[in-house]
């Protein structure tokens, strides 16, 4: 095992213990359910937009490691952005999943911890 793969080791282990923006808003501007009935995750996302901004964002649900802490990371990195920033590291996400690394570059937004 790499040095890199016990650094990704340790982020998606850090984040499932210890989930960021867990909770749920209330009022929340936007709330969404995502569940995958195939392997048992379950994500609720309530955020707060001001000034087309997301000002507060929060997470909960169960399921897999690497499901909670993708939930984790995500609310982290979209915290505080612009909606259209926000798209567009959505954009990139699912663009860097689907197609691997080498296509996340040529994307606008960087991933940093993401990736």
């Amino acid at each position: 095992m790499s040095v890199t793969d016990d650094l990704y080791r340790e982020i998606i282990l850090e984040h499932f213990r210890e989930p960021k923006n867990y909770g749920k808003l209330d009022p929340a501007d936007i709330a969404v359910r995502g569940a995958n009935p195939f392997c048992g995750d379950d994500i609720e996302l309530t955020a707060q937009i001001k000034n087309d901004q997301i000002e507060d964002i929060k997470i909960q649900g169960k399921g897999c490691s690497i499901s909670q802490a993708s939930a984790s990371l995500m609310t982290e990195a979209l915290k505080g952005k612009n909606l259209e920033v926000a798209k567009i590291l959505a954009t990139t996400f699912k663009t860097f999943l689907l197609g691997g690394p080498e296509n996340s570059k040529k994307l606008p937004v960087a991933l940093e911890e993401l990736e």
